[in-house]
């Protein structure tokens, strides 16, 4: 996802560059959106990654 996230910001610059202001602000907010779900499921995945790893080794 983060690929994705890195991929609309790219393009968000390069049309901010050209002038298509209209679709670098679309592309950037897709990028945001992105960017914090999957740092959203990052943290989510981590917290249950070590609760679930203390419950196996107990």
């Amino acid at each position: 996802m983060f690929k994705w996230a890195l991929i609309f910001f790219v393009i968000s610059v390069v049309a901010g560059i050209l002038g298509f202001t209209g679709v670098a602000s679309g592309a950037a907010a897709i990028a945001k959106v992105l960017f914090f779900v999957a740092l959203a499921l990052f943290v989510l995945f981590l917290l249950l990654g070590l609760t679930v790893f203390k419950k196996i080794t107990k």
